[in-house]
């Protein structure tokens, strides 16, 4: 990096700084530079002299890597954004904005006393001394570290725009279970609004080797059972989503072939009648 690049020009900046940072045992407030490479080969050879016996030695590398973590997550790259997410913050930012009351326009300030020429210049000098620009540099990291907390707004969207989530948080959603024979439970969740139902299997042992459970909506005009998808020992524990509860009287499990049947070819274990 060459001394007319940004880097070098804060080097220049905190070189005289570190020097009295360290004779002055401040080398906790320097990590952060430290870590972000906003140091000379020099002063990081400093640094390191002094860390080596240094009692703050555990504490200073520890900022030094929680520090590098931060920037590290912050600048990985982005997965695709869940469908409808700049939407929905845009919709939820607009009903927040013409909720919130109008503040009344602030008093302009007063000014006061003209400063002295002499108190200005030592106060600028000491902003410098005690690392004004620095102050920006760790501020970019906490900036980095408050960035990831966004990522939890773009969790809440998707997980609100999870099909299996849109059921089960559902204001009409109904909940019923029966025993399944052999040992365990299946519960339907049912939802009108949402014209779909979730099928969760709890404490129900796998189906024979080279067998799985299958689900059928049976129609309520009497119709052939429709084919909605198989559980096998790896995914019997997970939630199932079934569209069209609006035309299904019931839902009914068998056992089935490896694969699923496009017929059942056993009789149910399990028929639950469904309500839309």
């Amino acid at each position: 990096m060459s001394e007319n690049t940004g880097g070098g020009f804060i080097r220049r900046m905190f070189a005289n700084d570190i020097a009295t940072d360290l004779a002055e045992g401040r080398v906790l407030e320097l990590a952060e530079i430290y870590a972000l490479d906003a140091v000379s080969d020099d002063e990081r050879a400093m640094i390191d002299e002094y860390v080596k016996d240094a009692p703050e030695a555990p504490e200073f590398l520890e900022r030094v890597r929680e520090a590098r973590e931060t920037l590290a997550v912050s600048f990985a790259p982005e997965e695709e954004p869940p469908a409808g997410l700049f939407g929905n913050i845009m919709d939820r930012i607009t009903k927040d904005a013409a909720t919130e009351p109008v503040s009344a326009p602030a008093a302009p300030a007063v000014a006061g006393p003209a400063v002295d020429d002499l108190a200005a210049a030592r106060a600028k000098r000491e902003e410098r001394r005690n690392g004004g620009a620095r102050r920006w540099i760790v501020g970019a990291a906490a900036a980095a570290a408050l960035a990831l907390g966004g990522i939890g707004v773009g969790s809440y969207v998707s997980a609100q725009n999870d099909p299996v989530n849109q059921v089960l948080q559902a204001q009409d959603v109904q909940k019923q279970s029966a025993a399944v024979p052999g040992g365990g439970t299946a519960t339907i969740s049912a939802s009108s609004a949402k014209d779909s139902f979730v099928v969760l299997m709890n404490g129900v042992a796998p189906a024979p080797e080279g067998k799985v459970y299958q689900l059928w909506t049976l129609p309520k005009d009497g119709s052939a059972p429709v084919p909605q998808g198989t559980m096998d020992a790896q995914t019997l524990s997970k939630p199932a989503v079934v569209k069209g509860l609006s035309s299904a009287s019931s839902v009914a499990i068998t056992v089935e072939p490896a694969g699923g049947s496009k017929a059942p070819t056993t009789a149910p274990v399990l028929v639950v009648a469904l309500s839309a």
